[in-house]
């Protein structure tokens, strides 16, 4: 029978971890952090578990040669589960999206489900890959955004959606290994990633709840606008100690090994980057809480891979 452990195996479980983050990214930018991104960042990981379930699906052929420990290859989940999952994820997510967002929601939701079976199914092996994975992310941050105007959050996307291409392109090389040049072009990639996350506009208006800065009458005025602006760079730069460094290491010796390591660093050193973000945006306590889950998703990833 299969269990609960082959089915968090399946979907990858722990590296959801990595998706509330986008949301809370998108709604800081623009201006809407509620308990609605709550409900949405649900829909989100219920999205993002159906990805990893449906990738499994379609890749069955190939993981049997290059993977077969993986669930279905070493069938200890049958294929016709597999896409049951992923089918049923998908439905429950746009589902929870409707009922969180409305039709706003779901005028993003519904792209970003299409984009994800179509990188799973069609895209995956192909050169535009990294591409259609990255405007998964990207719109992953936009569903966020959804409840007000997601094009304040589209330089967030874009940051988000640039990082995501770097992880994905490394990732088609975790077997096979990859030539020095690859992680040296995605190091320059996360750079530019870590730049731009220090130093997009910040929203105007109405302050985002959660919103951290100190009121100019204050005498801590100064100190508190300091903090605000040191946080993202803060955070900006544990993101490319853990994934940057990742990628000098696969650089230095570009075996499978270091490319799977440098993916999942990608993977689980993401919410630094998101929190980063949230804290441009105006949310510094949040941007914190939401980068606290890297390192949490790190130890989790040595119990089960988020690749």
């Amino acid at each position: 029978m299969t269990s609960l452990a082959d089915l968090a195996e399946l979907v990858r479980a722990p590296a959801a971890l990595s998706v509330p983050g986008d949301l809370v990214a998108g709604a800081a930018a623009a201006g809407v952090l509620g308990p609605r991104t709550a409900g949405l960042a649900g829909a989100s990981v219920l999205l993002y578990w159906a990805g990893m379930a449906a990738n499994d699906w379609a890749d069955r052929g190939l993981d049997a040669e290059e993977r077969p420990e993986r669930p279905i290859p070493s069938g200890r989940v049958s294929p016709s589960a597999a896409a049951g999952i992923a089918a049923g994820l998908t439905v429950a997510g746009l589902g929870l999206a409707a009922a969180v967002g409305g039709r706003r929601a779901t005028a993003v939701a519904l792209p970003l489900a299409a984009t994800i079976w179509g990188y799973d199914v069609v895209a995956k092996n192909t050169a535009a890959g990294p591409a259609v994975m990255a405007a998964c992310r990207g719109l992953d941050v936009l569903l966020g955004a959804s409840p007000g105007r997601p094009v304040r959050a589209l330089p967030a996307a874009l940051t988000v959606a640039a990082h995501t291409w770097t992880v994905t392109a490394l990732s088609r090389r975790e077997v096979t290994g990859a030539d020095a040049a690859l992680p040296r072009r995605t190091l320059a990639g996360t750079a530019l990633v870590a730049l731009a996350a220090t130093t997009l506009p910040r929203p105007t208006g109405r302050p985002s709840p959660g919103d951290d800065a100190v009121p100019a009458s204050t005498g801590a005025a100064g100190v508190g606008r300091s903090l605000a602006a040191a946080l993202p760079v803060g955070l900006a730069g544990w993101y490319v100690a853990r994934y940057g460094g990742a990628q000098v290491r696969v650089a230095a010796d570009p075996t499978a090994g270091r490319v799977r390591a440098a993916v999942g660093a990608g993977i689980t050193g993401l919410p630094s980057l998101q929190g980063a973000l949230t804290a441009r945006a105006g949310a510094g306590l949040l941007g914190a809480l939401v980068a606290l889950a890297a390192p949490l998703g790190g130890r989790l990833a040595r119990k089960l891979s988020p690749t």
